[in-house]
Formats: structure tokens, C-alpha cells, sequence
């Protein structure tokens, strides 16, 4: 595997593993809940914490695939460089959204660094946890200027799912 290929599918291979830990930690803790009679004190909380990391993880996944929901209705209405225009405005403000997320994000992050405060069962520092938002919406912002530069140049498809409806495949939302 080339660095390039994990660069361009980072995400994927951490949700993907995410998921597996995750449903791996589930099903021992039914196991042992329902079989031996004794439940784990940890398990709970861990997969919380996983699922938080594979949510915004897997955001900034959707906008490669550009997975996310999207309301065509008021898009529909421009054609062609207006079009154009208004989805660059889209990105442009979805970035900035992002870029704020991550911000306050790091700053309630570098807060839970300072105070040390841990979480109740597995007491792990809760920084870790929190670091998903600014991580994940850093890697956003990521995919968003990749998509940008793809509106400026006349490479941006926005209606990805849709082209798959058409043709009879997937819709990816």
C-alpha cells in the first residue's frame, strides 16, 4: 500500500476499525453479562467513546464521498456558473463552520488537559474523548479546501448519489 493510498483512505480504515473494536467490545460485554453473570465496568463508556471518534471521523469521510444530506431543492434552481458559484459559497461556509468547530473544539480540549479531568470507568483523561470534535473537524476542513479547489478547476460533482440513482446503482446518504 502506497503512502498516498492511506493518506486518501484514512478515514475509511479507522472506521472501519473502529467499528470492528467497538462491536468486539459490545458483544463481550453481552457475553459476559448474559453467559458468566458478571458484566465488564468499562465496556459501556469505551464503546461511547469509540462511536464518538468514528462519528466525526466518518464525517470528514462523507465529504470525499460527498455522503453527506444535502437539500437540492434551492441548489436546483442555478445552472451552470451560478451554480457553481453558489456551491463554492456552500463549501466556503461549511469550512468556516468547521473551522470553528475545531477551534473552540481544541480550546475545550487544551481546557480538559489543564483541569485533568478523567472519565468514571476506565479513567482515562477526558481530553481523549473531547479530541474527536477539533480532530475530526480539522479533517474536514481537509476534504473541504480539496473540494474548493475542485469547484475553482471544473472538477467538483456535488450530485455523486444522484448520478448513482440514475444509473441504477447505490445512493450513498
Amino acid at each position: 500500500m502506497t503512502v498516498k493510498k492511506f493518506c486518501d483512505n484514512i478515514e475509511e480504515y479507522f472506521c472501519v476499525w473502529g467499528m470492528v473494536v467497538m462491536t468486539a467490545v459490545v458483544f463481550l460485554q453481552v457475553v459476559m453479562r448474559y453467559i458468566f453473570a458478571s458484566s465488564l465496568s468499562y465496556s459501556e463508556e469505551l464503546s461511547r467513546y469509540i462511536f464518538l471518534w468514528i462519528s466525526w471521523v466518518g464525517a470528514s469521510f462523507a465529504v470525499k464521498e460527498s455522503a453527506h444530506f444535502r437539500v437540492e431543492m434551492f441548489v436546483n434552481i442555478f445552472k451552470g456558473n451560478m451554480r457553481k458559484l453558489f456551491e463554492l459559497f456552500v463549501l466556503i461556509a461549511w469550512f468556516l463552520f468547521c473551522f470553528f468547530m475545531a477551534w473552540y473544539g481544541t480550546s475545550l480540549t487544551m481546557f480538559l488537559i489543564e483541569t485533568d479531568q478523567t472519565s468514571a470507568a476506565m479513567e482515562i483523561p477526558m481530553y481523549i474523548p473531547y479530541a474527536s470534535v477539533p480532530v475530526g473537524c480539522a479533517m474536514m476542513c481537509v476534504r473541504l479546501v480539496i473540494e474548493i479547489q475542485k469547484v475553482l478547476t471544473g472538477k467538483y460533482s456535488p450530485d455523486k448519489s444522484a448520478k448513482a440513482a440514475a444509473e441504477g446503482g447505490e445512493i450513498i446518504a
